[in-house]
């Protein structure tokens, strides 16, 4: 597998992200030791999970894992969301993120975390104080970098003047949904990270699911992640006509091609400018194997631009504007 560097850094992670969302939910823990392994073997190096997947049991199950193959592994790991009843079990105070990395390393079974993520802004906490926290934590060397997630662009360059001004540790990464079906970044977080140098690993690569291929317009699930899923995974914010079209265009590459519609949504991403690591998610040894199959083809440029430009987002104020008095030269 190929590995791209991750960001401002000189960390190099495999061109697809391993999930462990799953983990020890839909996918048992035979099957996910099993799905990491394989991972592994095939050259992938980059895992990442949170505190509050399936209440700390993928990071268990993560750290069971890789305890003799550590030294192999990028391992990334998340901090905001509640973990305990009280009120400081929660949020990005230095309590909690000092707290939340202590838990997470011994569910992990590590000395060391490799990136660890803020997993949504905390507008109860000071930025300052958040990013003087996770200063320390890199200093002592329980974490090697950081990295944030579902950030507003304002919010990311917020926290990357403060980390440059007072000589912290800034933000390598982001993570945050993207896909053929959510391209909202392209607005403003996508060219902010290309431009501030910030790896992009993108969670819902598939549209959380939307785009395997298995789901019928007008027809609404009863099984699946969509069935369940609420909020921006919801059945009602994918059971769109643009979404449809996109699908629509996605299955018809795919069975030109003989492939499946995930690997055509993955392939997409992998060529996507300021995209670093789709993450791959997978509730069984089956899916797993099918979206690995993405890196042995790759879309051509003409597939690529059709599938960019049916997925692209309206001309909106104020980049049509921009765009509009884009300055040329004569020369």
């Amino acid at each position: 597998m190929e590995h791209r560097i991750l960001g401002k850094s000189g960390l190099a992670v495999s061109k697809l992200c391993l999930g462990t969302m799953t983990f020890g939910n839909t996918t048992s823990e035979k099957d996910s030791i099993d799905m990491i392994h394989r991972f592994l073997d095939r050259g992938g190096n980059f895992l990442d999970t949170a505190d509050v997947y399936v209440q700390g049991k993928s990071e268990e199950i993560v750290g069971k894992a890789i305890k003799d193959r550590r030294s192999e592994v990028v391992l990334a790991t998340k901090v905001r969301f509640q973990t305990g009843k009280d009120l400081n079990s929660a949020g990005l105070s230095r309590k909690h993120v000092m707290d939340g990395v202590e838990a997470s390393l011994k569910r992990l079974n590590t000395d060391y975390i490799d990136l660890y993520q803020v997993h949504v802004w905390d507008e109860f906490t000071p930025v300052e104080e958040t990013l003087r926290a996770l200063d320390d934590i890199v200093s002592s060397g329980k974490v090697r970098y950081i990295g944030c997630s579902n950030f507003l662009a304002w919010q990311l360059m917020k926290s990357l003047c403060y980390s440059d001004f007072n000589k912290f540790v800034r933000y390598i990464s982001i993570q945050p949904q993207y896909s053929l079906v959510s391209r909202e970044m392209d607005r403003e977080v996508l060219p902010l990270c290309i431009e501030e140098n910030v790896g992009v690993m993108p969670w819902a690569a598939i549209g959380s699911g939307f785009l395997s291929g298995k789901y019928s317009k007008g027809v609404q699930p009863t099984e699946g992640r969509l069935h369940k899923a609420m909020g921006e995974s919801s059945w009602e914010n994918r059971n769109t006509e643009k979404n449809w079209e996109i699908l629509n265009t996605v299955m018809e590459i795919g069975e030109q091609r003989g492939v499946t519609p995930s690997q055509v949504a993955l392939n997409w991403l992998l060529d996507k400018k300021g995209i670093t690591s789709p993450i791959l998610g997978a509730n069984t040894l089956d899916q797993f194997e099918e979206n690995m199959g993405t890196l042995e083809w790759n879309l051509t440029t003409e597939e690529w631009n059709k599938l960019d430009e049916v997925s692209a987002l309206p001309d909106e104020y104020p980049n049509r504007f921009i765009n509009k008095f884009k300055r040329t030269l004569n020369v």
